[in-house]
């Protein structure tokens, strides 16, 4: 895709004047960096990064039969979630591979607030949209921007702007009036800190994100190290280390599969999910410590002690804050036991790895006390 035909989001002027350093990315202009992935990658670590995220897909599915409806695609309890309280889930398609990842919650009492990937969401809209029945409606939310603040400063930063925002815990959504404006905000994100995603009007975004910025413990951060983080706390992302052709429990996410909706098998490709769990599966994901040699990115070879290739690696590279090599991948059940000696073949070079678990590093969500 030329440069000329990539979208841009409302934020990209703002991007620009920052001296970012904009590349293609889900068919969208978006920052990879602005002073550098290593730097930023720490800073959100330490204090708060901020982040465009308004690529992303958002839509509200709203009807006396949205949550019904919504659950015929999606593992998830929707029917038991508490109004205020979003959920990580995957849509699925009927053989049971994931289609997306999702997160989908209540933060008012219209309905679901969805939320899903970039390079997807035209598919994922569509698909809904065409077999969503009854009474169940599909608004695609195309006025919006997605802004997310991340790190262990976020919930100071934010609560200088709306005390209330310091009582959510990890997963609480609402719909409020912040910064003069209709937003919709949850305590979430994807990079393994504590932090916020806030949903805002499409003609507010710039002024938001600079008020924001104003912020001495905030800085700005790209997508490079989106990235790194999203590695480090051992999350999957859509289109390398999940896709259509991936089950839930392949993919080390049956924390997604819930008990209530396991036992009414009642969404698309419960036989193949419900049969792996109860039986096994072929592959599985699985994080890998690089112990030596060059970063084993996407694509690198897995191979066994003997040399035979038995998987690839689908996301890897330094951490920043291990200040080692990781990767996640896939290989056979047989071979996924924590501490079993593997290898990663980067530029036809054999390194030894081992099978450690996810995430890689800590993650750090907001969890209230339960009461």
């Amino acid at each position: 895709m030329t440069d000329q035909a990539l979208k841009t989001t409302p934020l990209n002027a703002a991007h620009r004047a920052l001296g970012a350093r904009m590349v293609g990315f889900g068919g969208y202009d978006m920052p990879v960096q602005y002073e550098g992935v290593l730097a930023e990658h720490r800073w959100t670590r330490e204090h708060a990064g901020l982040f465009d995220v308004s690529h992303m897909g958002q839509c509200k599915i709203t009807g006396a039969d949205a949550i019904t409806q919504f659950q015929r695609f999606v593992p998830g309890d929707y029917e038991a979630l508490k109004a205020g309280k979003q959920k990580y889930s995957l849509l699925l398609n009927t053989e049971g591979g994931i289609m997306d990842d999702l997160m989908a919650g209540k933060p008012d009492h219209d309905g679901l607030y969805v939320v899903v990937n970039a390079g997807n969401k035209d598919a994922d809209f569509a698909y809904l949209d065409a077999h969503l029945q009854g009474d169940a409606t599909l608004t695609v939310l195309s006025d919006r921007a997605l802004i997310a603040i991340q790190g262990p400063e976020a919930a100071e930063v934010m609560a200088a702007h709306e005390p209330v925002l310091a009582e959510f815990g990890f997963m609480d959504c609402a719909r409020l009036m912040l910064f003069g404006v209709d937003c919709y905000v949850s305590r979430s994100g994807y990079t393994g800190e504590d932090g916020y995603e806030i949903s805002v009007p499409n003609a507010d975004a710039e002024r938001i994100w600079n008020t924001i910025l104003e912020d001495a413990r905030v800085k700005p951060i790209g997508l490079g190290a989106r990235d790194s983080l999203r590695l480090e706390a051992g999350l999957p992302l859509h289109g390398h280390d999940i896709d259509a052709t991936t089950s839930p429990v392949e993919a080390a996410l049956t924390f997604a599969l819930s008990k209530s909706r396991k036992e009414a098998a009642d969404f698309n490709g419960a036989e193949r999910i419900l049969k792996e769990l109860a039986e096994g599966t072929g592959r599985v994901r699985v994080g890998l410590s690089v112990k030596e040699g060059a970063p084993a990115r996407e694509g690198a070879e897995i191979a066994d002690e003997d040399g035979t290739v038995i998987g690839a690696v689908t996301s890897g590279g330094p951490s920043p804050t291990l200040g080692r090599n990781i990767a996640m991948g896939y290989v056979p059940a047989s071979h996924a036991a924590l501490g079993t000696e593997l290898k990663v073949i980067v530029r036809g070079k054999a390194a030894a790895a081992e099978v450690i678990a996810m995430p890689f590093v800590a993650q750090r969500y907001h969890r209230k006390p339960k009461a």
